[in-house]
């Protein structure tokens, strides 16, 4: 047992572990892709490239897709962080690494993509690295998949529901939102407050890159390659065919390293002259001309003409041909230059197509997407006198701040809310069991003789003894077995209820051979869940649909063998009652708990756990057993003082809970070794009310003996 508990204690951490480091990556890496989805379209757009898939899938496909897988992402980490449906979430997490893990994997052996895109621009990876990251990250979900019942709730299955919908609300608003303005978090080396000709700086000192050109030359028909070493140079009958180059040793890269804007027309490069102006410089960015929103082109002329009439520079930059800009000058009738420069470096530059850029003396000032640029009003005055002219403050603390205002203060008060309904759900109901009971208080002093009737009926609560034939008996057996249960008991009426619990195979046979007045049918377990695709598992209304009465839930042996945990056997008791079936449930303490003199503690612990939150309505329909781990299977029983005493004070807790009068009504079990030659003594205790009979009920002569044990 103590083996088996630190195994448990192993696990819990492993899966716990697993868990937070799954949750916090895809958290992170769903984030930083969702508060830039267009960054996040323009790597799906690599990967389909790669592919050669990009050709069949739209922008606004690839857009809604980023969106899509972003809010999934992130979306699973919340679910993993707060273990909400446990079993759903180890399952999606699995199926993600899976995937994920392969990919990286042709990344890395293929290498069509540089950097997989993983963690958006915040943090960048070789190949290699996300390869290694996603093995790790593959282990974690096989230790979440094998064992999610071990994960921590930090949120009541109550109110999960409203944990996983606000979340899926607010990171789909964070895109949007992004997408409608610039990303949130800037993590491009264009920044505001980046001054582009020091990003493209090498510092002094810094290891350059090393290379190695090949030359490729052909003499009488011989093709033959060639170093800068060993070159002919003064052979002249070779003839040059080819060169490349490859990389022997990668240096130190500039942040900024591909920033040139070129005049198409003259071919010159003003990418210095441009950075280096005195004063402003407006940048209107357009990667893509063709589909660049023109519903604003109001307001970017209106910003041109105060270029122009303040003396600043206003210059528009783009990877389109001359064809593009001419039907863009049409459309708007823009009159300011176009000059080109890189696609994808435009794309970095700003998430907007088009976007403005503000620079001062080639430091990024400010950006604006085209559906939030300045407007008219604003610009009442020159820039070095108005707000538009200068950098704004570092805002990202504050940023993330409001964003966990934002997310984590609404989320706690919805929570707060559910809770205090949930309450007050609770507080209606007490009330009108309180309101019932004063009624009946009423009635009883009226009458005398009520009262003592009902006095009469709590000393006589119901006596039953219950057999749990556990994993034993075929079918065949099993219907054989129930019938000369049933049989000797039609001949001989017993003083107490018996119940049959059988394995799942046997209940709807065995309802058919019983006498239901005098043999009761129970199961052994049934699942925590109404109803789905959980393989292999029985429902509370599939157990009540065999004819069944009874479930034993809480078993010694199902809380060892298969990890159950107070809250699942707490949604079980939920389900059964639900359906309309009465409970048998079991407690009681290992050998190493009662020498440590701590049994009361535990059997309080398990109760309170998984069925002390029951209206006393609800209460009515629970049978306690209290069964000493100890005792079953081994040979070993408690004392008939032993067992008196522990179910004395089971009786006293559920007193302080449901109060005396249900405490009495309460039938409580012995179980653990209780055989016929034991029964009578320990059903001769005041708070013994049966056993749950396990070895014993096997054979209908033994098990007829112990139900015979209340006529002694």
């Amino acid at each position: 047992m103590e083996q088996l508990n630190y195994m448990n204690k192993i696990k819990s951490i492993l899966v716990n572990f697993s868990r937070a480091l799954l949750a916090l990556t895809f958290i992170f890496s769903g984030f930083v892709k969702a508060i830039d989805p267009l960054g996040s379209q323009y790597k799906i757009a690599e990967y389909l490239e790669a592919v050669q898939l990009s050709a069949y899938i739209p922008d606004w496909a690839q857009l809604i897709l980023s969106v899509g897988l972003s809010a999934i992402e992130f979306t699973l980490g919340v679910m993993l962080l707060l273990a909400i449906r446990r079993r759903l979430a180890s399952k999606l997490s699995l199926i993600m690494m899976v995937v994920m893990t392969l990919v990286t994997l042709w990344l890395t052996v293929s290498n069509p993509i540089q950097d997989c895109g993983c963690f958006g621009d915040a943090i960048h990876l070789t190949n290699t690295q996300t390869f290694i990251k996603n093995i790790i990250l593959l282990t974690a979900a096989i230790i979440l998949a094998c064992w999610p019942l071990y994960q921590i709730r930090f949120v009541s299955k109550t109110n999960q529901w409203i944990a996983f919908y606000f979340t899926i609300i607010f990171i789909v608003t964070a895109s949007t939102l992004s997408l409608y303005h610039l990303p949130i978090f800037d993590f491009r080396p264009y920044y505001i407050g980046q001054n582009i000709k020091k990003g493209m700086e090498i510092p002094k000192g810094a290891k350059l890159t090393t290379y190695k050109t090949t030359f490729i030359c052909e003499k009488n028909g011989v093709t033959k390659e060639f170093t800068e070493n060993d070159y002919p140079y003064n052979d002249s009958t070779w003839v040059f065919k080819d060169t490349h180059q490859e990389i022997l040793e990668k240096g130190y890269e500039p942040p900024i390293h591909d920033f040139s804007i070129t005049d198409e027309k003259t071919g010159e490069d003003l990418t210095d002259s441009i950075l280096t102006k005195d004063g402003y410089t407006f940048l209107l960015i357009a990667p893509v001309l063709e589909r660049a929103d023109d519903s604003n082109f109001g307001e970017i002329d209106a910003i041109y003409e105060y270029a122009k009439e303040n003396g600043y520079g206003f210059y528009g930059l783009t990877a389109s041909t001359d064809k593009a800009v001419k039907h863009w000058r049409d459309i708007t009738g823009a009159e300011y230059p176009f000059y080109t420069m890189d696609g994808t470096t435009l794309k970095t530059i700003i998430r907007s197509n088009p976007g403005l850029v503000l620079l001062y003396k080639g430091t990024i000032i400010n950006k604006w997407s085209h559906n939030a640029l300045p407007k008219q009003a604003e610009l009442n005055a020159p820039l070095s006198l108005i707000e538009v002219g200068r950098e704004p403050e570092n805002e990202t603390w504050t940023k993330i701040v409001l964003i966990l205002i934002c997310y984590i203060f609404p989320l706690t008060l919805l929570i707060v809310a559910d809770r205090i309904w949930s309450w007050t759900r609770w507080i209606r109901k007490r009330e009108e069991w309180l309101k019932q009971k004063e009624e009946w208080l009423i009635q009883k002093e009226q009458s005398n003789k009520l009262y003592q009737l009902l006095k009469r009926k709590r000393q006589m609560r119901k006596k039953i003894v219950a057999g749990n034939w556990k994993m034993n008996e075929t079918l065949q057996e099993g219907i054989a077995l129930a019938k000369e249960i049933n049989d000797s008991l039609k001949a001989e009426k017993p003083n107490c209820d018996v119940v049959i619990c059988t394995p799942f195979i046997h209940l709807a046979s065995v309802a058919q051979v019983l006498d239901a007045e005098g043999v009761a049918l129970g199961a052994e377990n049934c699942a925590d869940k109404e109803k789905g695709a959980y393989t292999g598992e029985v429902s509370a209304a599939m157990v009540k649909s065999t004819g069944a009465q009874y479930v034993i839930l809480g078993h010694s042996e199902r809380r060892q063998y298969y990890g159950e945990t107070a809250e699942i056997l707490k949604e079980k008791v939920q389900l059964a009652l639900a359906n309309g079936l009465k409970v048998i449930f079991c407690c009681g303490e290992t050998l190493e708990e009662r020498e440590a003199n701590k049994q009361n503690e535990v059997v309080k612990t398990e109760l309170e756990g998984s069925v002390f939150h029951l209206s006393a309505e609800d209460w009515k329909n629970i049978v306690l057993a209290y069964e000493p781990i100890w005792a079953i299977g081994t040979g070993k029983t408690a004392t008939s003082d032993q067992a008196q005493e522990m179910l004395a004070y089971i009786r006293s807790i559920v007193a302080e809970k449901y109060g005396k009068e249900a405490a009495e009504d309460t039938t409580i079990l012995y179980g653990g070794s209780c055989n016929a030659s034991n029964a009578a003594e320990l059903f001769s205790k005041s708070d013994i009310d049966g056993g749950l009979i396990g070895g014993a009920s096997l054979k209908a002569a033994d098990f007829k003996a112990i139900i015979d044990a209340w006529k002694k």
